[in-house]
C-alpha cells in the first residue's frame, strides 16, 4: 500500500489537446501530441497510444488528464514531457481519461 503523501507526490493536470500528428515510428499505433497547460505550466509534448480508439479530428480540442512531473522519457525517437493517462479498452487498447465538464487548464487532480 502507498500513504496519502506518496499520490501527492504525483502532479496531474489537466490540459487541451492543441495539435496531433502520426507517429509510425512507434511500436503500437500512436500519435505525438501537444498539449496546452495554461500560463503555469504551457504547452508540452506527449506520445499516446490513442490511434486505435480516436482520430486525429476527434482529439484536437480534447481536454485530458495527464502526470506532468515525471521526467522527460525517450519514445523512439520522440520525447515525451508528460503522461497522458487512460485505460485498456476491452482489446487492451487506451481510451483516453476525459473530465466530463468544462475545468481550467493547468487545474490540479485532487
Amino acid at each position: 500500500m502507498i500513504q496519502y503523501e506518496d499520490f501527492e507526490k504525483v502532479d496531474i493536470r489537466v490540459g487541451k489537446i492543441i495539435e496531433i500528428e502520426e507517429y509510425p515510428e512507434a511500436r503500437k499505433p500512436s500519435y505525438k501530441l501537444q498539449i496546452d497547460f495554461g500560463l503555469e505550466i504551457g504547452i508540452k509534448k506527449s506520445v499516446g497510444q490513442f490511434a486505435v480508439n480516436y482520430t486525429k479530428e476527434e482529439l484536437k480540442g480534447k481536454l485530458v488528464a495527464c502526470v506532468v512531473n515525471f521526467p522527460p522519457r525517450q519514445i523512439g525517437p520522440a520525447v515525451s514531457e508528460v503522461l497522458t493517462l487512460g485505460f485498456p479498452d476491452e482489446n487492451g487498447n487506451a481510451v483516453l481519461v476525459i473530465p466530463t465538464k468544462n475545468v481550467a487548464l493547468g487545474g490540479k487532480l485532487f
